[in-house]
């Protein structure tokens, strides 16, 4: 992946790498380098590391967790949702939407509500390796894809102990989940890598100014709105605030709206509901909102093991802002299939 540009400083006899935004309080003054620290021939400089899904920097890649949760009002306030790395919205049933969040560099203690697996997970699944999916349920055709997806399946059939049923809340809305036991059943999950996602400055050139941003499904619609303040584009669904189940507003210095192509899967419900297959390969427009501005972008993603990247229209990558990712899988005229 492409990392922030860095500087290499030589001081007593080890490797030193500071960004180069930083600030000149923290460059050495002149001559303070002492000249007879070198670096062995056969040693290499070590490099700051950031996070392949947030640009953040990390200790150490760990295991990576997908979990499907609950995008309705009967659901809300979600759990565990801030302290993900990304968090995909999926178009589902009846044109409304659910939540895939991606977790690695945090883990937080309780998730949910987790809800039924769709086929676009399976879809989305492979670009992270071989992660650890949580979920509850599916349509029985779905069942045999899921075993041969490229995931381990940690749901609540498969790992029930992880699961329970969270007081105040009414079923199906209920069922929550603990993070470390899921992950406990697969030991062999995919650690985070590179996904396509590059970190850094804004685009000189190319974005426009937006207080903010919305986003409609058939049945949903989200609002990304800019604080200045806190450097974060606020969440707002159907109108309201998208709060956690912890406290505080929704929010991510950077939403992506991929716009894919989307049709009628042969899965349905008992209405004849049919689910919608989200194409999440090939290439395809973008709208990246970071720092107050929105850019138009590109996407490509050229087979399912393949992560997705992100460009410019001029061809330069599109760097995110570090930290949280929302991706909003979106149809340019919204549709139900």
């Amino acid at each position: 992946m492409r990392l922030p540009r860095m500087i290499t400083l030589t001081l007593a006899g080890a490797a030193v790498l500071l960004p180069v935004a930083a600030c000149s309080s923290e460059e050495p003054a002149p001559g303070q380098v002492p000249q007879a620290a070198t670096v062995a021939p056969s040693e290499e400089p070590a490099e700051a590391s950031a996070h392949p899904f947030t640009g953040k920097p990390y200790d150490e890649l760990k295991p990576v967790l997908a979990v499907k949760i609950e995008n309705t009002a009967a659901g809300k306030p979600q759990m565990g949702l801030k302290s993900a790395d990304i968090v995909y919205v999926e178009q589902v049933e009846a044109g409304l939407t659910r939540l895939m969040a991606i977790f690695s560099s945090k883990l937080p203690a309780k998730v949910g509500p987790v809800r039924s697996a769709r086929i676009s997970d399976l879809h989305i699944a492979p670009m992270f390796g071989k992660p650890a999916f949580s979920y509850s349920g599916a349509q029985s055709l779905m069942l045999p894809l899921i075993a041969e997806a490229s995931l381990y399946d940690v749901g609540d059939t498969r790992n029930p102990g992880a699961y329970f049923r969270q007081p105040g809340r009414f079923a199906p809305y209920n069922l929550f989940a603990n993070t470390k036991p899921l992950l406990a059943k697969a030991p062999k999950a995919s650690k985070a890598k590179d996904i396509g996602f590059t970190f850094g400055d804004a685009p000189a050139e190319g974005g426009v100014d937006k207080k903010a941003y919305t986003v409609k499904w058939p049945a949903a619609r989200f609002t990304f709105a800019w604080s200045e303040q806190r450097k974060l584009w606020m969440i707002w669904q159907d109108g309201k605030k998208d709060m956690a189940a912890e406290g505080g507003q929704l929010g991510a210095p950077t939403i992506v709206i991929q716009y894919t192509k989307t049709e009628r899967s042969q899965f349905h419900d008992k209405n004849d509901s049919y689910t919608p297959l989200v194409h999440t390969t090939g290439k395809g427009t973008a709208i990246v909102l970071r720092d107050g501005k929105a850019f138009k972008a590109r996407w490509e993603r050229e087979s399912e093991k393949d992560g997705t990247t992100f460009t410019t229209e001029s061809g330069e990558p599109m760097n995110f802002a570090p930290g949280q990712v929302w991706v909003a899988l979106a149809s340019r005229k919204p549709v139900i299939p």
